[in-house]
């Protein structure tokens, strides 16, 4: 008897079983059904004895947010079904980040708005405004052009409409003064009034501010925000505006992809008859927001690759590339080497209009603000040639995976490192060029799944502070991998695909809680101290 072959109830049979293609049990953790799958195979190779039912373990419970307050909405949202909407998530606004620039300005705005609405008689008491910076921003603040930001806001500017001009005069003379009229009172307000505070203590999120209007020492209004990532805000005490219910509801994409089995939908339809039911706005209305975006975007990447090759702001000394590899790339004879080398140069393209503090769009972040656009690009009359109304139902699907990471993980590189940005947005991408090219349902899904799993551990270590090394290439590098994530689920068979989305997701929540801060976007590790500016 040949020695591999172990004798079963006295006679000799094969060890090795067939091999089991079904699916693990629903609900089941996939890597202990693997394991266990192997253990079982071992077992029968080595005694001749199959074991009994296996990979019954309950899978784990996403991992949410960790190491942020739970009282925050971010978090206590993911208790139940997605509610974000596609105009709160793709956000114009200055570069070079939406954590840092955007939702600052953002939160400045906001204290601006409550501080006006005070009594005369309390306005008249005021003497001074201040802004405290504390965490990320306070850490990585200068480099992004935080204490800017957060002055246009002050003084009554809005992310989506502010010259960045104005921001650029700021940069070349931070002495300037300007009067905040709040009523009939004046307050004179200057770059000197926003403080970087502490970068390290127990904040409720690594990217937390504090406000005040002030009468002497005294605080009039004081209010503590927190910048929790892709533009989006949160105060203390904050409450969510009342939203309608969602026509599907769904936390994952197990759930999303079931409804849409059941009622014979696209990823898309189901995405746009949640943002009609949840916003009660139209059709027509959201379809017109989206073309606002596909606008911006396209625009963003046509201004960054006309752009001349220039140094950009800041320590680094850092030349622009995009108008370069673009014009190389288009002498490429070679369809495939013009096809990536024209994708990199509009990812360069929108990541170095973010870098220089140009308007970009928020996809998720500011930080990533080069990848969707590049696929917008990709996709348009200088790329796939798509129909708008394709580009429209990309966005949707898009945006349904950026919220599933939002809602179960974390869009904040302060939070979760450069996974959540470039990796969020290179997942959005691979949907979203599934959903233009009208494959399956599940293709998105695994190509978005395989993108993102291809970014875990990706570390947030800005050098200098700046959003430029190695940020503005991985934009590159993110898109890129939108197209392979997404060609690899194209041209495979789907069902066979072992890790989905959903676990991705939970396993960079994961990543997330285990990494060390100092790849938090506080350019305290990696390239942010390997490399010395001269």
């Amino acid at each position: 008897m040949d020695c591999l072959t172990p004798e079963v109830n006295g006679s000799a049979e094969s060890a090795l079983p067939e091999l089991d293609f079904s699916e693990p049990p629903l609900g089941s953790d996939r890597r202990a059904f693997m394991m266990r799958s192997a253990l079982a195979t071992a077992v029968v190779v080595l005694t001749g004895r199959p074991l009994a039912a296996f990979a019954q373990t309950p899978a784990l419970a996403p991992i949410v947010n960790v190491g942020v307050d739970p009282s925050l909405n971010v978090v206590q949202r993911t208790k139940g079904p997605v509610m974000t909407l596609i105009d709160e998530f793709y956000k114009v606004g200055p570069g070079p980040s939406s954590s840092h620039t955007i939702g600052p300005m953002r939160i400045t705005y906001d204290f601006y708005q409550r501080a006006s609405k005070l009594p005369q008689a309390q306005l008249d008491q005021a003497t001074a405004l201040r802004v405290n910076l504390f965490g990320s921003l306070s850490a990585t603040g200068k480099g992004h052009g935080t204490e800017r930001a957060a002055l246009a806001g002050l003084i009554g500017m809005e992310p989506a409409t502010t010259d960045p001009a104005f921001l650029d005069g700021l940069a070349a003379d931070p002495t300037q003064s300007f009067k905040v009229k709040l009523g009939s009172k004046e307050i004179p307000v200057s770059l000197a009034d926003v403080i970087y505070d502490e970068t390290k203590g127990d904040f409720p999120h690594p990217n937390t501010m504090r406000v005040a209007l002030l009468a002497g020492d005294k605080p009039l209004l004081e209010q503590e925000y927190y910048s929790v990532g892709g533009g989006f805000i949160e105060w203390k005490g904050y409450e969510p505006p009342k939203k309608n219910p969602p026509k599907y509801p769904y936390s994952t994409m197990a759930e999303a992809l079931a409804h849409a089995e059941r009622d014979n939908l696209t990823l898309a339809q189901l995405m746009m008859a949640n943002e009609t039911s949840i916003s009660g706005r139209s059709e027509a209305e959201i379809n017109a927001f989206l073309d606002k975006i596909i606008a911006a975007m396209r625009a963003t990447v046509k201004t960054g690759l006309e752009a001349p090759t220039a140094v950009l702001p800041g320590p680094i000394k850092l030349k622009t590339k995009a108008g370069d590899v673009y014009r190389n790339a288009l002498k490429q004879e070679s369809p495939a080497r013009r096809g990536i080398g024209v994708v990199s140069a509009a990812a360069l393209a929108g990541s170095e209009e973010n870098a220089r503090g140009h308007l970009v769009i928020t996809a998720p972040t500011g930080g990533s603000a080069g990848v969707m656009p590049a696929i917008v690009y990709s996709l348009g009359p200088d790329g796939a040639k798509v129909s708008d109304q394709k580009i429209r139902e990309a966005l949707l699907t898009a945006g349904l995976v950026g919220y599933l990471c939002k809602h179960n993980a974390t869009l904040s590189a302060a939070e979760g490192g450069c996974q959540a940005e470039i990796g969020v947005a290179s997942a959005m991408g691979a949907a979203a060029l599934a959903q233009a090219q009208d494959t399956s349902n599940q293709v998105m899904a695994n190509g978005a799944g395989a993108a993102l799993e291809h970014h875990l551990g990706m570390t947030c270590d800005p050098v200098a502070g700046f959003v430029q090394i190695p940020c503005i290439e991985r934009c590159a590098f993110g898109a890129v991998k939108s197209w392979t994530g997404f060609l690899m689920a194209q041209n495979e068979i789907p069902a066979n695909r072992r890790v989905d989305l959903d676990t991705v997701i939970t396993a960079m929540a994961l990543t997330a809680k285990e990494m060390n801060s100092k790849y938090k976007e506080t350019s305290e590790g990696g390239m942010a101290v390997s490399l010395v500016l001269c």
